[in-house]
């Protein structure tokens, strides 16, 4: 149903906890497959990758192409592109099956999901850096890549895909525009 694509360089140290938080959606059904788009890494990054059971993919191009060549590579229905590092939040397979089926039954493919900023549904105590984060994506900054972004093939496919930019995942959501972006019900959290 959908495939995850986690773009790595010299990344099997950030790697480990992302691909630990998405065996809950493989066990369900939820995940395909993860495909990991590594851009030449000399560390285990690739060990990692096949230890987990992802396809990995080597290649020497840019961001944005190493990300359009992965999406080209699956055959889901649905994409969800993650950084490595960032690990989705208790509750993020029902969060993510709900915006599938009200994306399905509303028929309105032309949107995509990211995960919330890290804290937000705790206000009670919440860190300077998380309430600033809510706020600046409840107030128009718009999400972030380390949120992640879920997205059906059709819809990525008619936006051309990762532009080949300096920041191909800020530009695609750029693109999408913060109408076009919903923020699902579960967090994630980016690791350093």
């Amino acid at each position: 149903m959908i495939s995850v694509v986690i773009p790595t360089q010299e990344s099997e140290r950030l790697l480990v906890p992302t691909l630990a938080a998405l065996v809950p959606g493989a066990m369900t059904g939820l995940l395909s497959e993860v495909v990991v788009i590594d851009a030449g890494s000399k560390d285990a990054t690739e060990e990692v990758a096949d230890i987990a059971g992802c396809r990995f993919i080597r290649s020497e191009a840019s961001l944005g192409v190493r990300l359009k060549q992965a999406a080209v590579s699956t055959r889901t229905p649905w994409l969800l592109f993650l950084r490595p590092g960032c690990v989705p939040e208790t509750g993020w397979i029902q969060a993510a099956e709900r915006f599938l089926e009200t994306t399905s039954q509303l028929d309105v493919a032309a949107r995509a999901a990211v995960f919330r900023p890290p804290g937000a549904a705790d206000l009670m105590r919440p860190a300077f850096s998380e309430v600033t984060a809510l706020l600046r994506v409840m107030f128009g900054g718009g999400a972030r890549p380390e949120q992640g972004l879920l997205i059906a093939r059709r819809f990525y496919d008619a936006l051309g895909g990762h532009p080949d930019v300096a920041d191909p995942e800020a530009a695609m959501l750029r693109k999408l525009g913060r109408r076009r972006v919903v923020m699902l019900g579960a967090g994630a959290r980016t690791v350093a």
